[in-house]
């Protein structure tokens, strides 16, 4: 076996989810109402098991269900990853408490979850955020042992819809990432609202408003002022499998293209017979494999424990994403006019493919993690 290649098995299972996503999740997608949490949806996703093996599985299976799921219905894909985003903190640094009241219900599709970390002025300069803890002398019937938390949250998937958040607040002025707390917020707190977002591509998106919301340190995941350990931890771990949402993305633009070039006929013959056309399809076809190996090695990287996951996950996540977004304009370009209208495949995927270069840390941020380490393990080796 080749490196980075699939067994039999991963290749059927993979089959399995694309057919399960067109054939079974797409009905359900296309009923939701759009900006809004999907609850039949995340339901169907934890009868079919499919929330139970995301959070079970290391970064390779994430990365495998993710892209198949993208390929045959991209809101299923998106459906199940924020569960994934919001809910990976209480799996890796939640109390037993906060997993045993959770967890179970995330599995089985019935509670929706939030990952709470970007605000209006600190999106990719994670460390900036300024949503602050601060102590609560008379929290609960026991002093001393908790927060109040004031600030705002922006942009932040599922809310203001879900049933708790995992939010990252500041608990020490001055610090930097050191001074952040990761907390679980269930949504029925006193003092927390949020207003939906209206975006290009129609997600349950957010802004959060907290108004003294108190929390205590049963509330807190991980350790106090080290939360942004566990921020980087979940996005270690997601941002190669958002390069896999592209990738799926990339190959169900891919899978359109050779069927529109191969049936459509200009200029006396199918436009696959065109020179310009072919090589087009050829690059697009090139860019998604290696876009799609790209992402395979940073997840075996991760599961391996291997040095350097933060730059290998940043390669992946920005070559995977840079390419969906080429091979789905590409894509558009060669069907005409027919694919920018409202309702066709390529339109949706259009809209799809541009937030992944932005969300969990932009492109630019991931050139800079790249170049951060590269340049620190030559100092190094020096």
């Amino acid at each position: 076996m080749t490196a980075f290649s699939l067994d039999p098995g991963q290749t059927s299972w993979c089959e399995e989810l694309r057919a399960l996503a067109e054939q079974r999740l797409r009905p359900l997608a296309e009923k939701g109402e759009p900006g809004h949490v999907n609850r039949p949806l995340i339901a169907a996703l934890g009868e079919s098991g499919l929330l139970d093996r995301m959070l079970d599985s290391g970064a390779l299976d994430l990365c495998l269900l993710r892209e198949s799921l993208a390929r045959g219905c991209t809101e299923a894909e998106t459906a199940l990853a924020l569960q994934g985003l919001g809910t990976h903190p209480v799996l890796r640094a939640g109390t037993s408490a906060q997993r045993a009241r959770w967890l179970p219900e995330v599995r089985a599709g019935r509670a929706v979850a939030a990952f709470a970390l970007s605000e209006p002025g600190a999106g990719s300069d994670a460390a900036a955020l300024t949503l602050h803890a601060e102590p609560d002398s008379g929290t609960g019937s026991v002093p001393g042992r908790g927060w109040r938390l004031t600030g705002e949250k922006c942009w932040i998937s599922n809310a203001p819809e879900a049933d708790f958040y995992t939010v990252f607040a500041r608990t020490t002025r001055g610090a930097g990432s050191r001074g952040v707390t990761a907390f679980l917020v269930p949504a029925d707190r006193p003092g927390l609202t949020g207003t939906a977002l209206d975006m290009l591509s129609p997600h349950p998106i957010g802004t959060l408003c907290f108004d003294g919301v108190p929390v205590t340190v049963e509330d807190v995941l991980g350790e106090p002022d080290r939360g942004f350990r566990v921020a980087m931890d979940t996005l270690n771990l997601f941002r190669p499998s958002v390069g896999a949402f592209a990738v799926g993305m990339a190959r169900a633009a891919l899978d359109a293209t050779l069927a529109h070039t191969a049936e459509r006929i200009a200029f006396k013959g199918p436009l696959k017979d065109l020179q310009a056309v072919s090589h087009q399809v050829a690059e697009m076809a090139t860019r998604t494999e290696a876009a799609r190996l790209l992402v395979y090695a940073a997840a075996a990287a991760y599961d391996a424990g291997e040095p350097g996951v933060p730059r290998r996950a940043a390669m992946a996540k920005l070559y995977a994403t840079e390419t969906a977004q080429y091979v789905v304009d590409t894509a558009v370009q060669l069907h005409g006019a027919r694919a920018l209208r409202r309702g066709h495949l390529l339109e949706h995927l259009y809209r799809e493919v541009r937030a992944p270069r932005i969300y969990e840390g932009a492109s630019e941020v991931q050139r800079t993690v790249i170049a951060r380490e590269l340049y620190a393990n030559k100092e190094a080796s020096a």
